[in-house]
């Protein structure tokens, strides 16, 4: 065996080490995320705490019960897995790392925010290991990288593409796109019953003619 690792190329050891950062991050996300899909493996109360007043209560214990309630268990708990399962694969690799980073991000802030100091120390310097191993894949990674932002910014130009005016009315259409659902459930509601929107009408002109 120690024939066969010997025989193994120095130029490989960089690349069998990235490859250890891939599994050591996949498995930390797919753990996490498969104790958020079992029951009691992460998050929730003990029944003597739930009688407890809330303002008895640590921030930490209090975030645990709110994270407790579904669907954000669950689809927190699926992201990291699905996460994990896409830093195993060299053909995902980069679009592990990408999801991580904001997760790993946000789950920091939560520790930050609401945990006591010690723990919160020891969650940082944790996961600040996980961000510095993120960023050597991504350079391991960097002739894939340079093809995704070689990609991205091909097009940009400065150059505009519609006359000012329209630049200048994007807002009030902002407002009318995120108006649209309502107005089309309004339709919806006129069509299908008639009746009632028909009484409501002549409610609103009679209390306007009023």
């Amino acid at each position: 065996m120690t024939t066969k690792l010997g025989s193994v190329p120095r130029e490989k050891y960089w690349e069998y080490f990235i490859l250890v950062s891939r599994f050591l991050l996949a498995a930390i996300f797919i753990l996490y995320g498969s104790g958020k899909l079992t029951e009691g493996g992460q998050f929730g109360i003990s029944a003597k705490e739930m009688s407890v007043p809330i303002k008895d209560l640590s921030l930490f214990r209090v975030m645990w019960y709110l994270f407790d309630h579904e669907p954000f268990k669950s689809v927190v708990g699926v992201l990291q897995i699905i996460t994990g399962l896409l830093l195993l694969f060299h053909r995902t690799v980069i679009l592990g790392v990408l999801f991580f980073i904001p997760i790993a991000a946000n789950i920091i802030l939560m520790d930050i925010t609401f945990m006591p100091e010690g723990m919160a120390v020891a969650f940082v310097n944790r996961f600040a290991l996980y961000f510095i191993l993120c960023f050597l894949i991504l350079c391991h990674e960097r002739e894939r990288m340079k093809v995704i932002w070689n990609a991205m910014i091909k097009e940009f130009s400065l150059k505009r593409k519609f006359p000012v005016v329209l630049y200048l009315m994007i807002p009030v259409f902002a407002l009318a796109l995120e108006a649209s659902p309502i107005v089309l459930k309004m339709i919806y509601d006129g069509i299908s019953e008639t009746e009632k929107s028909f009484r409501i009408i002549q409610q609103i002109f009679h209390s306007m003619s009023g």
